[in-house]
């Protein structure tokens, strides 16, 4: 049974100008042996409009299934979750997600792969046109043909973003959309994905193992604690964009950030030895 909106401390009252408001939640599911499992302590943030949000912490400390929560594949056991304003209560079309795999349908095209959102829930937005913007966008506009096999890794991967584009929604939640990929492909779909959110300005939460990755990307770095996951810091990026590689290690805020985030991550390794 999934329970949501418990209220276990006193609401704050989120901004007019916050999308996404994580008010206390926490989370506590039951393992296969029985035992219970506290995933997620009392989180709380807020993400405006257009931000850029990644999340890092150590492995398994919950950040995937916070990005589950608002998505709505999950429930929460206390707190508070709004999208809009609205509870999350369900899968949403403001919110497309990004997985860790790009789970292609083998048998479908690229072109059939991107629409198939816009075939699930009924009728929306006349799609042709926004199909092949969105690949052309991500550099897949000569491969719309193609099957998932054709593709390499990071192609296929971009596919993922487009159909998570499909519907146009507000929300983007990218689940370690790049940790399977070489080094240089991840480096080249990082400069992709900061160009299409500078084109479209969606919000974005995206998870990652990566202080670079985080760093380069991000408006702000969130960083999280061994589980139960907890807010251990709220970093604001103050990198001026477009960002490149090369440019941004030279910055003095990327090794202050760095330094700082890697402290915090290193501080959570050794409090659990």
């Amino acid at each position: 049974m999934l329970m949501m909106d418990v209220e276990t401390a006193p609401r704050r009252a989120a901004p007019d100008d916050v999308l996404i408001a994580i008010d206390q939640v926490s989370k506590t599911y039951v393992s296969a042996s029985g035992a219970a499992v506290h995933a997620l302590s009392r989180i709380s943030l807020d993400i405006k409009p257009g931000e850029f949000v990644c999340v890092v912490g150590p492995s398994g400390c919950g950040k995937s299934t916070l990005l589950r929560l608002l998505a709505g594949l999950d429930g929460y056991s206390e707190g508070r979750l709004l999208l809009d304003g609205e509870k999350v209560a369900g899968p949403s079309r403001k919110v497309g997600v990004v997985f860790q795999a790009a789970n292609l349908l083998p048998w479908m095209t690229v072109r059939d792969n991107v629409g198939l959102p816009l075939r699930v829930g009924g009728k929306h937005a006349p799609a042709g046109d926004r199909i092949e913007r969105l690949l052309t966008v991500t550099g897949l506009g000569d491969f719309g043909d193609k099957f998932p096999y054709e593709l390499s890794g990071g192609m296929q991967q971009r596919a993922g973003i487009c159909r998570a584009l499909a519907r146009d929604p507000e929300i983007l939640l990218m689940d370690e959309p790049f940790g399977a990929l070489d080094a240089l492909t991840r480096e080249r779909l990082n400069l992709e994905l900061q160009r299409i959110w500078q084109e479209n300005r969606k919000t974005i939460l995206l998870i990652t193992h990566s202080i670079s990755e985080a760093i380069f990307l991000a408006d702000r770095v969130v960083v999280m604690s061994a589980r139960p996951g907890r807010i251990l810091a709220d970093l604001h990026v103050p990198i001026p964009r477009p960002r490149t590689f090369d440019d941004i290690v030279l910055h003095p805020d990327y090794a202050r950030l760095a330094k700082e985030v890697r402290g915090l991550l290193n501080a959570q390794e050794h409090g659990h030895d």
